[in-house]
């Protein structure tokens, strides 16, 4: 249902917090002041270079908005269209874009420099896993006491995980010590 022009969804359009958001986009009706537009009616047609007060009149028989939307071009180009519902569709656009972009995770894998065969192997199938999912898997391996002397043992696994994974999965970060801890990140590798 239309509400006649001039009462409560114009007074809305100019009045208001959201106005402030409103003219930051769009310049409607009153706001734009410049002698002549390039108009498109209400279908998308072209009406031509028109003066202002020409094509206000115009929206206003309409019963709907003339909201400028290429402020730079030369006249700048209006539209005669429902800005309430064009700010919906805009809204929503922006809305579905955003639930579609994937957020990279970074899972993690803890191992002990004496892992056993089995675990490892159910550990690696997690790995693969997570990468082919697209996401990134950082790997833990923890020394406890007197692992700490023997590194090398931490840093033969980490070099077995990397060869392992070398199909889906490419090294982003070294193996490095933090604290009692060596830490390696898995990237998955780019899809062609």
């Amino acid at each position: 249902m239309k509400s006649p022009r001039g009462v409560a969804r114009l007074s809305f359009c100019r009045s208001g917090a959201k106005t402030i958001a409103l003219q930051k986009a769009h310049r409607v009706n009153e706001e734009i002041n410049v002698p002549e537009v390039r108009l498109i009616g209400e279908g998308g047609e072209q009406v031509g270079i028109v003066s202002i007060r020409t094509a206000m009149q115009m929206a206003e028989e309409a019963e709907i908005d003339l909201v400028e939307i290429a402020p730079l071009a030369q006249p700048p180009v209006c539209r005669i269209m429902d800005y309430g519902k064009f700010k919906y569709q805009e809204a929503k656009k922006a809305h579905e874009a955003k639930l579609k972009q994937k957020q990279v995770q970074v899972k993690e894998i803890k191992l002990r420099p004496g892992t056993d065969e089995n675990d490892y192997q159910i550990k690696l199938r997690n790995m693969t896993r997570f990468l082919e999912e697209g996401d990134k898997v950082k790997v833990t391996l923890r020394f406890r006491g007197r692992e700490m002397a023997h590194q090398e043992f931490g840093m033969r696994q980490l070099e077995r995980i990397k060869g392992d994974v070398e199909a889906v999965g490419q090294v982003e970060q070294m193996p490095k010590m933090e604290g009692r801890q060596m830490v390696m990140i898995v990237a998955p590798t780019k899809k062609r």
